[in-house]
This record gives C-alpha cells, structure tokens and sequence, in this order.
C-alpha cells in the first residue's frame, strides 16, 4: 500500500472518504477541544492524544430526553462527578454550566426523544500513561437520535446467556469509566451465541449484571432481588426501580425487594428475570443458558414495573428537566 501524506487543504475531502453506519443518528456534539459545538458528524472528532483514546483515562454517562424532558439528569450527573472523583478527575471549567450546555444542545438538535452522552476525559497530552501529562481535562457533550430497541422485546421477552468473562473488580465496576473491554467482550459473546444479551456471574456464581444492564430476578419466594450495587454499577435506572417496587408490595405482587446476592442456579428457577438500563428501560428475560425461566413469557412484574416506569419517565415533575 502506498501512503500518501495528508496536508490542511486535502484535510476535509478525505473525511467524506468513507461512510459509517449510524452516523446519521449523530445530531450534535461540544467539546472542550473546539470550545464549541458541531452538528456535521464527521467533524465529530477527539485528538488522537487524549487519554481517553489511548488509555480509556476518562468517564462518562448517558440520560434520556423523554418528549421533552430530561429525566434523572441531576441523579446522572451526581454519578458522573463521582466516578470522575474516584479516578481523581478535576472537572474541566466548562463543567459548571453543564446544565444549560446539555439543555442548549439539545434545543438546537431539536429532537425532543434523544439520548445525552456527557464523557469527562482526562485530556490530551502525550501518549504515555503518565496522567500528569494532561495539562488539563476536557469534556465532550454528544446528543444522539434514540432508538427504541425493537418492540418484540418487550411483548415477547428475550434470551440471555451467562458469561464466564471476569467482570471488573468491585473498585472499578462501580465507575462509569471509558475503558469498557470487559463489557465489549461480553456483548461479542451474547451475538455470537445468537441472542442479544448476556449476564456476568462470578466465580461464586453469583450474578453480577449486564455490559450494559442491570439485572432484576422475581424469586420463587416472590421477593425482587437486584444484585449489589458494591459489585455492579450503580445504575439509576435499577435504583429507580427499586423505590418503584414499593407499590408492588403494597398490592401483594411481590412480598418485598432486596439487593442482594442472586446464584445462578436460584436465577434459572425463578418467576422472573428481566435487564433494565437507560436505554433499554425494562426487557424481560424468558430464557436463560437455554432454559426457560418461570412461564416462559413477560411476567406481572415486569408489567407493573415497565408502566410506573413510563410514567415516572413522563410525569414525574421531580424528576424532570424540562427542555422544549
């Protein structure tokens, strides 16, 4: 192959060389790095030497705009600045008015159901893993179109594998860093095992949770169990759930809710097991490692939970930060 030495002015006709799938859903991004935003996608870019390309040196977090409205902003946000505090990740200057910059992109997106990606890098500086190399952070804001995953998820439940991939220790799972190969290699597994989802056990057997799911089993006691959330992410969405749940109990669908320790084998003979995330609100799970779990389709839980969660998302005025 013969190379060929890109100068300034060949510089933008080569970015329209190639296209990428998906792009398209790519409204609008700001960056420390312009010190503004962009809404054309291939000038969505990140210097090459930012610790978050080279070393995943970075954290991040996703929230919803739900027909208007932020929900859970300022719970994603707290968890944000807490994984940054954790890999002590000063907050770039910008940061404090991340509220209107995340509100004002999304306003010139105009799209009122999208999804907010807020990273926190550790900035450019060289290429070595010295982080006092990094003069100083940057952070990036990106919105993206939402897609509902497909509607047969929710009326037909999906199929879950385990996996035996380590899942990182219980200090780094519960930061919400940019170096997410553990993740990644889990979600090769689930495809290439022909579903779309796996679940983490650990060498207890122990579930632990998805690449990007939380994880809710109805034992056959009737109680709600979410794994610990000293072994897992914190996830917003699990622990919303979890204050939802109390209306459960009060109309004696389930007897109570924990987190706590769930084996694999008390998972495979539950009622219920379903995976819950931002993105992907609540998905039942009917089949795990090939076995079928309670009826074999979307239970009364899962039910009652995914309704109060659509209408915590829509109209809860406390949880909401208003947009359009």
């Amino acid at each position: 192959m013969e190379l060929r030495e890109i100068e300034k002015e060949d510089f933008f006709q080569c970015l329209n060389y190639e296209k990428i799938p998906d792009r398209d859903n790519y409204l609008i991004m700001y960056s420390s790095f312009l010190k503004g935003y962009v809404k054309d996608p291939e000038l969505m870019l990140v210097p090459v030497d930012d610790h978050m390309v080279h070393r995943g040196d970075g954290v991040f977090d996703v929230m919803r705009c739900v027909d208007g409205n932020i929900y859970q902003m300022e719970a994603h946000l707290r968890r944000l600045e807490d994984s940054a505090r954790a890999i002590d990740l000063k907050l770039p200057p910008e940061y404090s008015e991340i509220r209107s910059i995340i509100k004002e992109l999304v306003k010139i997106a105009g799209v009122r159901d999208c999804l907010i990606r807020v990273i926190l890098s550790r900035g450019p500086g060289s290429f070595s893993i010295d982080p006092f190399d990094c003069p100083y952070p940057y952070l990036y804001v990106i919105v993206t179109r939402y897609k509902m995953p497909p509607k047969g998820y929710y009326v037909d439940g999906v199929k879950a594998i385990t996996t035996r991939i380590p899942m990182k220790h219980p200090f780094f799972a519960k930061i919400k860093s940019c170096n997410y190969l553990p993740n990644v290699l889990i979600k090769m597994e689930a495809k290439r095992q022909g579903c779309e989802f796996a679940i983490a056990i650990d060498e207890a057997g122990f579930i632990l949770e998805g690449p990007t799911e939380n994880v809710g089993v109805v034992g056959e006691d009737r109680v709600l169990r979410f794994p610990k959330l000293n072994r897992t992410l914190p996830g917003i969405t699990v622990q919303r759930l979890y204050e939802l749940s109390e209306r459960l109990i009060k109309a004696n669908i389930i007897n109570d809710r924990r987190f706590e320790d769930i084996h694999i084998e008390d998972a495979y003979r539950a009622r219920e097991i379903f995976l819950c995330g931002t993105s992907i609100e609540i998905i039942p799970v009917i089949d795990m490692d090939d076995r079928i779990i309670g009826s074999g389709k979307p239970g009364e839980v899962f039910r009652v939970l995914n309704d109060a969660l659509f209408n915590d998302m829509k109209g809860n005025p406390s949880l909401l930060t208003e947009v359009f």
